[in-house]
């Protein structure tokens, strides 16, 4: 979709640093060459050079009238999502993407449509429908160029129930329908703790919490008002980098300020954690937080060492003894990259039971959902390994002996830096005693443990 609104306010605003869209075919193929997507085995010096190594997802694309910048895209599932922002000033010299406010209205449009249309990418049938409706959804979601609501899916795909001004002027625009019914509000707390363990000793091993505050509000009215609370137990480490959603009215100042970027000092913001809102129709994430938590919740030493043609491994993981010890699923999958299929395996476990995959090149090791009575558990096992195939994993990283133990686990009512909601506290000013349902929840992200008999990839090193 273009809109000529927004390509007339950018002319205006670059001047003669000015590159316009070319047409569709020309923009396609320009940006497969930059995503790598044709070409990739060429090595092309405007694109592969090491000056051009992305960290991003912000393309500069080379086109006939010169390079088109800021373009955001990223391939998933085998599809690209792309759009370009607006730069609401001059292209020289490239403003901080952080100042661009359109980068991140463009994303949260681009992960809405990947949100709506992802379930169906197995079903072609099904996707061809869902992208045809596209074009009506963003005429609402987008109408002149400025995201209005980019929770694609809780937009209707036909014109029947689309309102063109809301019948109550107090109605914000990010409520899209009112609710008509008992009042309820569903709030979950969704944790993610990623880590690197390194068990050497000049290595500094990391790992950081992110956690999401994930509300849905069947409230009646046009604009009702919402207050919730998140509640840290005593001593616990405070929230940091914390992102409030647009509908939230009003919060103190020191909150949003408290960054992880400074180390933890008096002037912190311990508290509370108070959100008034006015909630949208659909489930939204009323904010996000980092925190700076003491440990990570299962402590893990991986050995891989090589011996001819067997390869002996030993994993040891412990289970920190502040942490729940309840889980819905705990398992660590042991991958062995640029090597044939398993053809022998001998391994002793003390917990839980270790799986072979199909394609013979990857060790399952299923915990359960809970670890014994002394936190700890272990794998020893030796491998030796046929002739590898093409259809066998390769890693450009992982060769030689540095190789990784991977967790994946979901602890439910539990997150690691304590943070919870008082259903008391929630306050809602609507006639009728809502109910309310407050759940949470700690999930594994990106957790590693690497062979500390070998080098690994370093997150940080000190100097």
């Amino acid at each position: 979709r273009r809109y000529p609104t927004v390509e007339l306010r950018a002319e205006t605003f670059n001047g003669s640093t000015h590159v316009p869209i070319p047409s569709d075919s020309s923009f396609l193929k320009a940006l497969l060459f930059e995503l790598r997507l044709v070409d990739e085995h060429v090595f092309v010096e405007q694109r592969d050079s090491c000056t051009r190594i992305s960290h991003s997802s912000v393309h500069s694309v080379a086109t006939a009238a010169g390079e088109l910048w800021p373009v955001l895209a990223f391939h998933k599932s085998g599809l690209i999502y792309a759009c370009v922002p607006l730069v609401e000033g001059t292209l020289e010299p490239r403003p901080p993407l952080l100042t661009i406010s359109g980068l991140s209205q463009g994303l949260a449009l681009l992960l809405g449509i990947m949100d709506y249309i992802s379930p169906s990418r197995k079903n072609e049938a099904e996707l061809n429908t869902k992208i045809g409706q596209l074009r009506n959804l963003l005429i609402q979601a987008c109408p002149l160029g400025t995201p209005l609501n980019t929770n694609i899916r809780s937009l209707n795909s036909s014109f029947e129930d689309i309102q063109e001004m809301p019948a109550d002027k107090d109605q914000p625009a990010w409520r899209s329908s009112t609710y008509k019914g008992k009042p309820q509000v569903n709030v979950c707390i969704t944790e993610k703790v990623r880590c690197m363990q390194y068990d050497q000793r000049d290595v500094v091993d990391t790992w950081q919490v992110y956690g999401a505050v994930n509300c849905k509000c069947d409230i009646e009215g046009s604009a009702p008002n919402v207050t919730l609370s998140l509640t840290l137990p005593t001593n616990a480490p405070p929230l940091q980098d914390i992102v409030v959603h647009h509908c939230v009215t009003s919060v103190d100042p020191a909150m949003l300020m408290s960054t992880s970027a400074e180390p933890l000092h008096d002037s912190v913001y311990n508290g509370p954690y108070k959100f008034p809102f006015i909630p949208p129709s659909d489930s939204f994430n009323l904010c996000y937080y980092t925190s700076q938590v003491p440990v990570p919740p299962i402590l893990g030493c991986y050995q891989l060492v090589e011996e001819g043609s067997q390869i002996k491994i030993t994993v040891n993981l412990k289970l920190h003894e502040s942490i729940k010890n309840s889980f819905e699923y705990c398992e660590a999958r042991i991958p062995f990259f640029n090597r044939g299929p398993i053809a022998q395996l001998e391994y002793k476990v003390s917990y839980g039971q270790l799986d072979l995959s199909r394609e013979k090149s990857l060790l399952v090791w299923v915990i359960g959902q809970k670890f014994p009575k002394s936190l700890e558990v272990s794998l020893t096992g030796t491998l030796s390994f046929g002739t590898a195939g093409k259809e066998h994993p390769t890693d450009y990283v992982c060769t030689g002996n540095t190789a990784y133990v991977k967790l994946y686990f979901r602890i439910p009512d539990f997150t690691l830096t304590g943070c919870y909601i008082d259903q008391h506290s929630v306050q809602i000013f609507v006639p009728g005693k809502p109910k309310i349902t407050a759940s949470r929840e700690l999930i594994s992200s990106d957790y590693y443990i690497w062979n500390s008999k070998a080098p690994a990839p370093m997150v940080y090193k000190p100097l």
